[in-house]
């Protein structure tokens, strides 16, 4: 399995509106945290999650925590 591109080693704490939303699996896209469908012609696909309210959620941007989407300090081990 392919190993995801590293974009930013720090998540990012964004406030989310009620919706649906497409999480970069990849690491490809230029709308880091979020799909831009850089992953085309690669072995990775967006991971949709939905909002029911308004939060502030702290999202993964290193691509390796275990709990996508959330980030969950992974990238404290990466190199």
């Amino acid at each position: 399995m392919a190993e995801p591109k590293i974009p930013f080693k720090k998540p990012i704490n964004m406030k989310l509106e009620p919706g649906e939303y497409y999480w970069c699996a990849c690491g490809r896209s230029s709308k880091q945290p979020f799909c831009d469908g850089s992953h085309k012609g690669t072995e990775f696909t967006p991971l949709r999650f939905e909002v029911k309210e308004a939060k502030w959620m702290n999202l993964c941007r290193c691509k390796h925590t275990g709990t996508p989407p959330i980030c969950d300090d992974t990238h404290e081990d990466l190199e």
